[in-house]
């Protein structure tokens, strides 16, 4: 059972959030470099023409192609300690291969390290270095970061964060 004493959380990274307008893909999964996470910003891999997250070396990209919708129902696919045992809320991880749904245009669930401040309508940035401390290769961000990050052109925030980091971002392509 799960009780909430003071706010509830905003939601899940990769929740659809506002179901109207919005515009969602099914997309190959780039086999050499999945992505991660479910709420996290895709490109299009030119070879494979699958779809991967940000890496070392996109700085310079200003535009998502997506990000990864959290397919319903989804989870994890096992419980820790066997069936009918309690699983992890939001814990699930998205498929290595085959086909993913990516959200083109819309309102999705994003997250930030716990502790950074976003504010309404404000940019959105995406770490393309390696995951170091809080940050997260591929993850989004709230400020830039020379060389480290990639500022998108297409996406703002939409509000402040839950004390988790998960955040309103909104898409548009």
């Amino acid at each position: 059972m799960t009780s909430f004493l003071f706010r509830m959380g905003a939601g899940f990274a990769g929740d659809v959030n506002r179901t109207h307008p919005t515009s969602i893909e099914a997309d190959l999964i780039d086999a050499n470099a999945p992505p991660t996470a479910y709420g996290q910003p895709v490109l299009v891999d030119a070879t494979t023409q699958g779809v991967r997250p940000f890496a070392a070396g996109d700085t310079g990209v200003t535009a998502a192609y997506g990000v990864t919708v959290r397919a319903f129902p989804i989870q994890q696919t096992s419980a820790p300690s066997g069936n009918f045992a309690p699983a992890a809320l939001g814990a699930a991880t998205p498929p290595t291969s085959g086909v993913i749904d990516v959200m083109r245009s819309g309102y999705i669930m994003g997250q930030v390290p716990a502790g950074q401040a976003t504010v309404k309508n404000g940019a959105v940035y995406v770490w393309c270095a390696a995951s170091t401390g809080v940050h997260v290769q591929g993850g989004f961000e709230n400020a830039a970061s020379g060389g480290n990050t990639a500022a998108l052109t297409n996406a703002v925030f939409n509000g402040v964060p839950d004390a988790s980091g998960n955040v309103e971002i909104q898409f548009n392509v």
